[in-house]
């Protein structure tokens, strides 16, 4: 039987020993099949193995146990016994640990082979899983790994980067190059002495880093007994709830990965550095191989009128995060990765094509947990089989208190339209913004009737200027400027990452945005080679004074609550738009905003070349915090001078 027959048959039918008349994926099946207990999967323990699978349409159920990785035939094959709620079970004595395991399903007439979805270690490239005892795979003194402190969302200062980018480059000054241990390494310098790896995330200042995804990743993206020859950012999930491979040290080990991962976290953690853990769960690399379809067919993923699969995240399929096993799946691993590997957030992609139960769900769990932990997601309004008024997209960003999407207007208003190469943004000529720019500055939130946007709370948009995706800001400022000279391109970028910075809600940088990080030119590199992805190191040394100007920047955030307002009514009570010319926006934070130590604070958006002259509010004596080399003159006005941001203050007289 045909993967496509075997899809229609069981979309319709079912087995109808088990299902009866009910249709795989419907409101029905799911009443009569969910279940609800925590131990999908295997459990281990030296004397015993238990394994629970949720299979309700297969006829017969079977364990296979191999001894190696690559074993072509199974040593032991254990049929399991139908159990609750389309589970089957299998009570194994003796110790497995270092053995392999598939499961196998007769689905119709014929037999499907496939990984265990819940599988917490796998084998090389992830196609059969590990027996390993967790407890095993702790860094030393991981139980008595702590959080760094967090106050609010606002706080956050998020770093988003690529494993194997953050060390390949040959001047990296880390040992680990590409891999997970590379985070762990202190101490390393590159060119010219200057801060690489760890000690540059500290001396930068920010508070969390980003990984782009490090759960498993399809072997055919990035083959693990081959890491050095392939490339990928790793959006093509196959084993959600295991470390990728390639990025350890031995990728044959399976407890390798999980160990150092592990210990990523626990070295980030000790240096005041959270983690947040880019989860891919819209999708899967195939609708059709991958391990969920082939072991409930129809069930986990969503399907158009004609039967074809759902495409939404343009990936090839979408997972049906609204039937109810599939809801449960993504949410048990969420937990697992926050209560296993101490994740600290997650960035959710494409959460757009997720439904908005399936998010509340999800912080309601990981409140239970810990509520500093911060989800974000990309909250695009994309066409799905999902019922409109379900989708966890920008609309309904209402229903989902304290979930940020990323704000892509305030992106293209900072440096232009991300889908039109030759739009400016308001940093480098697109000075009709201005509003565009005060609608984010305050936070997208509903700030008067001229504003408008999706968030009702600053902690629910991600403000920020590049990120993995498209042209970085460099690249795509050099191409809208043709020939523009350096320090005009130079000026416009700091401009775009103060505003990110000074903005009310939570800033994302995109890794190496500090030292105007270029990709040649490459639009989406998802799979271009090391030397148009990876941190240069000695660009980095080049460009120290902008690095000097970013750690600048993040200072100021932290040191003045005034940006960092926790609620919409702070804002419109404290934030208050001031007079200016065309190519510049200001503003004050006023009355301790945030309580904030001083009175006031004017924030300056200077995008003009030239020379303006400003009123200033008459709210006290005003000193230059921020800026100084733009102000030619303030004496009651305000004269600057370039394309770039002044902030002054006034303290609270004794």
């Amino acid at each position: 039987m045909s993967i496509q027959h075997e899809l229609d048959f069981h979309i319709h039918y079912g087995d109808p020993e088990v299902t009866g008349s009910l249709v795989v994926g419907t409101k029905a099946f799911d009443e009569a099949f969910f279940y609800e207990g925590d131990d999908l999967g295997v459990t281990y323990k030296r004397e015993r193995l238990f394994f629970r699978l949720w299979a309700p349409t297969a006829g017969e159920a079977v364990v296979a146990l191999y001894r190696a990785w690559d074993d072509e035939v199974a040593g032991l094959e254990l049929p399991m016994t139908r159990a609750e709620k389309g589970t089957w079970t299998l009570d194994v004595e003796g110790d497995f640990a270092g053995w392999f395991y598939t499961y196998r399903v007769k689905i119709g007439d014929g037999w499907n082979e496939a990984a265990d979805p819940y599988a917490k270690a796998v084998g090389v490239n992830g196609k059969r899983g590990a027996i390993l005892d967790l407890r095993e795979t702790d860094p030393e003194n991981w139980a008595a790994d702590t959080k760094p402190p967090m106050r609010a969302a606002v706080d956050a200062i998020i770093y988003e980067v690529h494993v194997r980018d953050f060390s390949i480059h040959p001047e990296s000054g880390m040992k680990h190059k590409g891999k997970y241990l590379a985070f762990c390494e202190k101490g390393t310098r590159g060119p010219e002495g200057i801060f690489t790896g760890i000690d540059h995330l500290v001396d930068l200042g920010v508070t969390h880093v980003q990984l782009l995804p490090v759960n498993d990743y399809f072997y055919g993206s990035v083959d693990e007994t081959k890491p050095g020859e392939q490339y990928n950012w790793g959006y093509d999930p196959q084993n959600y709830n295991v470390p990728e491979g390639s990025y350890a040290a031995d990728p044959y080990q399976p407890a390798s990965r999980i160990r150092e991962l592990k210990g990523l976290v626990q070295a980030l953690h000790s240096r005041g550095i959270r983690v947040i853990q880019d989860v891919v769960y819209n999708h899967l690399y195939d609708g059709y191989r991958a391990n969920l379809a082939q072991l409930v067919p129809g069930y986990y993923f969503r399907y158009r009128e004609d039967g074809s699969l759902s495409n939404g995240s343009y990936c090839g399929n979408e997972t049906a995060s609204e039937h109810l096993m599939m809801r449960k799946f993504i949410v048990d691993s969420v937990v697992y990765w926050a209560r296993e590997f101490h994740m600290d957030g997650f960035r959710f992609d494409l959460m757009g094509l997720h439904d908005v139960g399936l998010m509340q769900e999800i912080r309601r769990r990981l409140d239970e947990i810990d509520p500093s932990i911060l989800i974000t997601g990309e909250g695009w309004v994309m066409d799905s089989a999902l019922a409109p008024e379900e989708r966890a997209n920008q609309l309904h960003a209402g229903r989902m208190p304290r979930v940020a999407q990323f704000n892509d207007r305030f992106r293209n208003a900072l440096k232009g339209d991300t889908f039109d190469k030759t739009s400016r943004g308001f940093v480098n000529g697109g000075w009709y913004l201005e509003h565009e720019i005060k609608t984010g500055a305050s936070g997208s939130i509903p700030y008067n009737e001229y504003t408008f946007g999706f968030p009702l709370q600053p902690d629910q948009t991600v403000n920020y200027a590049e990120c993995h995706d498209n042209f970085t800001l460099w690249d795509k400022l050099s191409f809208v400027g043709g020939g523009e000279a350096e320090d005009i391109l130079r000026a416009s970028h700091r401009l775009a990452s103060a505003i990110v910075l000074t903005s009310q809600g939570i800033p994302l940088l995109h890794a190496g945005q500090e030292f105007m990080r270029t990709k040649q030119g490459v639009e989406n590199s998802y799979k271009s080679p090391d030397e148009i992805n990876r941190l240069d190191w000695q660009r980095c040394a080049e460009r120290k004074h902008d690095v000097w100007y970013m750690k600048e920047l993040i200072a100021l955030r932290k040191a003045h609550p005034a940006f960092r307002m926790t609620t919409a009514e702070e804002i419109r009570s404290h934030l208050h738009f001031e007079d200016a010319p065309g190519g510049c926006v200001a503003y004050t934070l006023r009355d301790h905003a945030g309580g904030d130590s001083c009175e006031h604070l004017y924030v300056l958006y200077h995008a003009n070349r030239g020379t303006d002259d400003l009123p200033l509010p008459q709210l006290g004596e005003w000193e230059v915090l921020f800026g100084s080399e733009h102000v030619r003159r303030m004496d009651g006005r305000l004269q600057v001078d370039g394309i770039g941001m002044v902030v002054l203050g006034v303290r609270k007289l004794s």
